[in-house]
């Protein structure tokens, strides 16, 4: 019998839609902003997914019409039950499909990665989370606290800290950067008195877009921007060491590495130093080359309860 599935990765800029047949090939996807599971924001996070589903079916064809028979929608922000059951219950008042399944990010992004298998997944986007699974098949996670009080390594917490340079800079409190001129022209600020108001609008996801503005000077050599992106990079591996210690019992055990987000991309800037630097920090990591689509993994999630 055919049917279809639908799986959703929601994270905090944006939304990633896969719309797949019984036999788990993709027939549409769309992209959406951001629908992280936040407390109090359950509604807006549905009507974002709710949106980019409909934007994914459409493009379905002639199988445009039918109502899928599971849909797995895997969240940052989802790993509490109070913000998973709120955004499950403003989803299917949207009757996207017969099933609604609310997933953690981690959830799906682990079943790309690993299947069943051990490993220990990185991610860094807007925010920034780490989990894993022992070879015993015990979950682990470490970071994830959100922009306000965690989120180290992430899009959010450089472009926060970018900021503190830069103004730290206007001050004449630390060296001139490059910085300074790039994230003005990146804000289209005319100087440094238009930070404050700025800053007063900001959420973790325009923040995040500061990450860009660090890595292109940080390329050019500016030893500022360079600096902030080695402290992301020690962060990010401190999550991996702290789960290799709780998971693998150490750091020298043999460990499958992988990684997610837009900042964690094969062959950027802050991967290669978070590749660098693990092989001093976690000896017995072995990085997965491939890249980690959380949406597939929704997708297999979904096709799993379906059958």
């Amino acid at each position: 019998m055919s049917f279809l599935i639908v799986g959703v990765d929601g994270g905090g800029s944006k939304t990633k839609v896969i719309v797949a047949d019984e036999q788990g090939r993709e027939l549409g996807s769309a992209t959406g902003g951001g629908s992280a599971a936040r407390p109090g924001q359950a509604a807006q996070a549905a009507g974002v997914i709710a949106e980019t589903v409909r934007e994914a079916l459409a493009a379905c064809g002639d199988r445009a019409g039918e109502v899928p028979r599971v849909l797995c929608a895997g969240l940052a922000g989802a790993g509490r039950e109070p913000e998973r059951q709120a955004v499950r219950e403003a989803l299917v008042r949207h009757e996207l499909a017969d099933l609604v399944i609310v997933e953690p990010d981690a959830t799906i992004a682990l079943e790309d990665a690993f299947g069943d298998g051990a490993g220990i997944l990185l991610v860094s986007g807007t925010g920034s989370s780490c989990f894993g699974r022992s070879p015993t098949g015990a979950f682990g996670r470490c970071g994830g606290w959100g922009p306000n009080i965690g989120d180290e390594g992430s899009g959010a917490w450089i472009g926060r800290r970018a900021l503190s340079v830069v103004s730290a800079a206007a001050d004449g409190r630390e060296p001139d950067t490059a910085l300074l001129a790039a994230v003005l022209t990146a804000l289209e600020l005319e100087d440094s008195d238009g930070l404050i108001a700025w800053a007063a609008q900001a959420t973790p996801a325009t923040y995040a877009r500061l990450a860009t503005t660090v890595i292109t000077v940080a390329a050019t050599g500016d030893l500022r921007a360079n600096s902030l992106l080695a402290m992301a990079a020690e962060e990010l591996v401190t999550h991996v060491r702290a789960l290799a210690r709780q998971l693998f019992n150490e750091e020298r055990a043999a460990i499958p590495v992988a990684f997610a987000g837009g900042l964690m991309e094969r062959g950027s800037f802050l991967r290669k130093l978070v590749e660098h630097r693990l092989k001093s920090a976690v000896p017995g990591a072995t990085v997965r080359g491939e890249p980690v689509l959380p949406a597939r993994g929704a997708v297999r999630v979904a096709l799993q309860r379906a059958r």
